[in-house]
C-alpha cells in the first residue's frame, strides 16, 4: 500500500465535497446504472464520479429493507506507488445495518427526499467530483447534484455513502493483497481500522470473507491477524 496516501483513501480525508453534475459526468453512466428497482422497496441511491481517483466512479444504492448493491469503476489513473496492485471494478450486493439505512431514511424525509437544491454553489471551491443523490419510493422521489453542500444533513448522508464505499474498497484491495501480496496485509489492515476507529469506514460486515481468511491463517503475521480479528469485532458491533 506504500505510503498510505492512495488517492481512494485521501477522498475520504477531505472534506465531502465531490460533484455537480457537470457536462462530462455521464460518461460511464451507462456502465454503473443499477437495474430497474423492485418499486415495493424505497431506495436511496449515491453516484459518485471523479477520473483523478480510484474508483473513478461508483453507485450505492441501499434499500430500506437493508439490501444495497455496489457499482464502481475503475479509472484510467495508474496508481502513484508502482508498488501498488489495480483498482478493480465492483459489482456486487451488499447488506446495510438498521442503524445506517434508518439514519439514511430519517434524512432522506428530512430533506423532502432529495428534491431540493443541494449544493453549496460558489466557484471556489475545487472541484473534487460530482455526487448525486437520489430518492425513490411509495413517500416520494427527488434527486439532487452537488459538488458541496452547506446542508448539514445531506453532509451526513453524503458521508455515510463514502464510508461505505471506502470499506468495500478497502475489502476488495484486502482480497488481492490476501492472494497477491500478504506482505501489504498488515499496513492495509492498520490504514482501515484507523478509518474505522475515526468513523470512515462503516458497514464491515460486507468485507467480513476476507478478514476472516487473514484472521484464521497462520501463515500470515500475528499482527495482520491480530488487526483482522479487531475489525471483525467492530463489524458485530455495528
Amino acid at each position: 500500500m506504500g505510503s498510505g496516501m492512495r488517492t481512494s483513501a485521501i477522498a475520504l480525508l477531505l472534506p465531502a465535497v465531490l460533484l455537480s453534475g457537470a457536462s462530462g459526468s455521464n460518461s460511464g453512466a451507462h456502465l454503473l446504472a443499477p437495474g430497474a428497482p423492485d418499486p415495493s422497496v424505497a431506495q436511496i441511491k449515491f453516484s459518485y464520479e471523479n477520473t483523478q481517483l480510484q474508483p473513478a466512479r461508483y453507485v450505492l444504492t441501499v434499500g430500506e429493507n437493508g439490501s444495497g448493491r455496489y457499482r464502481s469503476e475503475a479509472g484510467s489513473q495508474p496508481p502513484a506507488d508502482k508498488s501498488e496492485l489495480p483498482v478493480r471494478g465492483q459489482d456486487r450486493e451488499i447488506r446495510i445495518s438498521q442503524a445506517t439505512r434508518e439514519k439514511m431514511f430519517q434524512i432522506a424525509k428530512a430533506s423532502r427526499y432529495f428534491a431540493i437544491d443541494c449544493d453549496g454553489g460558489g466557484n471556489h471551491v475545487a472541484f473534487q467530483g460530482t455526487k448525486t443523490l437520489e430518492f425513490r419510493g411509495a413517500e416520494g422521489q427527488g434527486s439532487c447534484t452537488y459538488n458541496w453542500t452547506k446542508n448539514k444533513q445531506i453532509q451526513l448522508i453524503t458521508d455515510d455513502f463514502q464510508a461505505i464505499s471506502l470499506t468495500l474498497e478497502e475489502g476488495a484491495r484486502l482480497d488481492m493483497e490476501y492472494e497477491h501480496s500478504r506482505l501489504s496485509l498488515d499496513p492495509e489492515l492498520e490504514l482501515l481500522a484507523g478509518f474505522a476507529k475515526q468513523g470512515r469506514a462503516i458497514e464491515l460486515e460486507n468485507i467480513a470473507p476476507v478478514l476472516e481468511k487473514v484472521a484464521k491463517d497462520d501463515a500470515i503475521l500475528k499482527r495482520a491477524q491480530r488487526r483482522a480479528r479487531e475489525l471483525l469485532a467492530i463489524a458485530k458491533d455495528e
